[in-house]
């Protein structure tokens, strides 16, 4: 039973990082330096509640807003550097989802195939949401939707830490946000096939 709410914990945290990746590492970072839910001490993970790590993380964060702010809120939909979110997203989320498990465990290795799959299922649904959210507002509507994608990567990490069962609520609401939105995409065309 420890097990499987490990898994819970370690995969909503990973879905979390996958809809933005540093805020919820952050969050799990200072609650296991607390021993708040989370505890990587005494694990081969124990790098992810240190200063060091969390001080890379908040570096990327820094380095990812100068980024958009040069580049414009569009440069995370380019392909560069939304590949490279994919992966970093997809990499920690392997990595907390494995020290969440590893804590009384030894097969911290299930995390890392939960937390990746989790990562990613975070990472596309989230993108596919703010996307067709994002082509609906205006400019200036459309600059608020970082900090409400902020919100709810927090949301879902708080959650999955606090009360790991909950994250089969976070896995199962973005699972239904992408089969929805791919569903849509397909009606779409569907109707333009009609036309011919």
């Amino acid at each position: 039973m420890d097990l499987l709410l490990d898994l819970l914990q370690g995969a909503g945290l990973a879905a979390a990082i996958g809809i933005r990746p540093f805020l919820p590492v952050l969050l799990a970072g200072a609650l296991a330096v607390a021993d708040v839910g989370l505890d990587f001490e005494g694990t081969d993970f124990a790098f992810l509640e240190a200063w060091p790590f969390l001080l890379a993380v908040l570096v990327l964060v820094a380095g990812l807003d100068l980024v958009r702010r040069r580049a414009g809120h569009e440069a995370a939909d380019r392909a560069p550097l939304l590949y490279g979110l994919l992966a970093l997203a997809v990499g920690l989320g392997a990595l907390e989802a494995a020290g969440a498990v590893a804590d009384r465990s030894s097969a911290w290795w299930a995390g890392l195939v939960a937390g990746a799959a989790a990562a990613a299922l975070g990472f596309f649904a989230a993108r596919s949401l703010f996307g067709r959210v994002r082509r609906r507002l205006d400019a200036d509507a459309a600059g608020a939707l970082p900090v409400y994608a902020e919100g709810a990567a927090l949301g879902a990490a708080g959650l999955s830490i606090l009360f790991p069962p909950l994250a089969v609520l976070v896995l199962g609401g973005l699972a239904w946000l992408l089969v929805g939105s791919r569903r849509r995409a397909g009606e779409k065309y569907a109707g333009l096939r009609v036309l011919r």
